[in-house]
């Protein structure tokens, strides 16, 4: 029973190590102060014209959390979930090629700058940045009460455990640093634990969390990528160019192709109607 008692007496200790006193835990990353660290104002609409030469090079990063211990997820955790992304979007004929950045790359610089000499050093056109938000609560229920036999510790899921997690790709086109579009992903997990198991299951709890929310933030990125299409055929806010097989470039800025297709057009009308006599 000595024995026993001391098991159980760890794993209150351990438990109250691990929450603190409100059980609630929190985890963070923020695009606004990842790009501009210094309280920086972003520019307004008015500039340059971002011009998206087809196919592009595609890189694809978390951004560093807000603080060191700000991390629920491994580096391999966090790669292999990016990698996920990438597989979903391979193939695509408008794509070249997605990079999963390493976080060193990522945290080894802040604000536009240190994005771009990421940029050059991976030949990228385009950034697609992760940030993230996650917030853990875990409570007792009234079952908790069992906690204090030996029996309840083990067996008795007295703990509710509730991870709400958001994660945001905002993807930037890197030579006017202007945004182009972003997607949200969401989830709510609710799970139950036992005292013993309660570390392991919130952190299982917390990972599931983020491979939802970044399973449902890429089928919204999906569907931001082809309303951003749409877009930009009629607003001009955005110009693209596709690569011609000789090496060259060819365009399909939309003012351009519909000058080329009334020519077409009226081309083809003449040569319906044959040569207009003399008179």
């Amino acid at each position: 029973m000595k024995t026993l008692g001391l098991i159980l007496g760890t794993a209150l200790l351990a438990a109250c190590s691990f929450w603190g006193s409100a059980g609630r835990q929190g985890v963070s990353s923020s695009l606004v102060d990842y790009l501009y660290p210094q309280g920086e104002i972003p520019p307004g609409p008015e500039g340059q014209v971002p011009n998206l030469k087809l196919p592009l090079t595609v890189g694809l990063a978390f951004v560093p959390a807000q603080s060191a211990g700000g991390q629920v997820l491994t580096e391999t955790q966090r790669i292999k979930l990016l990698n996920d992304v990438k597989a979903a979007f391979a193939g695509r004929d408008y794509i070249r090629e997605i990079t999963v950045i390493p976080d060193a790359y990522m945290r080894s610089g802040r604000g536009f700058g240190a994005l771009e000499q990421t940029a050059r050093l991976y030949g990228l056109d385009v950034m697609a940045l992760v940030s993230y938000d996650q917030v853990t609560h875990t409570a007792e229920r009234t079952s908790s009460l069992l906690y204090w036999t030996i029996v309840g510790a083990y067996l008795v899921k007295g703990n509710k455990n509730d991870v709400s997690t958001f994660v945001d790709t905002a993807v930037f086109d890197v030579p006017t640093r202007k945004l182009l579009f972003r997607a949200p992903g969401l989830n709510e997990f609710k799970s139950s634990s036992t005292l013993v198991d309660l570390e392991r299951d919130v952190r299982m709890a917390q990972q599931q969390g983020f491979e939802r929310a970044m399973a449902d933030m890429t089928v919204n990125l999906d569907n931001e990528l082809a309303t951003f299409k749409e877009r930009i055929r009629t607003d001009g806010s955005v110009k693209v160019t596709r690569a011609s097989p000789d090496g060259g470039s060819g365009t399909t800025d939309p003012a351009l192709l519909a000058m080329l297709t009334v020519a077409l057009l009226l081309a083809a009308r003449r040569r319906r109607q044959g040569p207009r006599g003399v008179s």
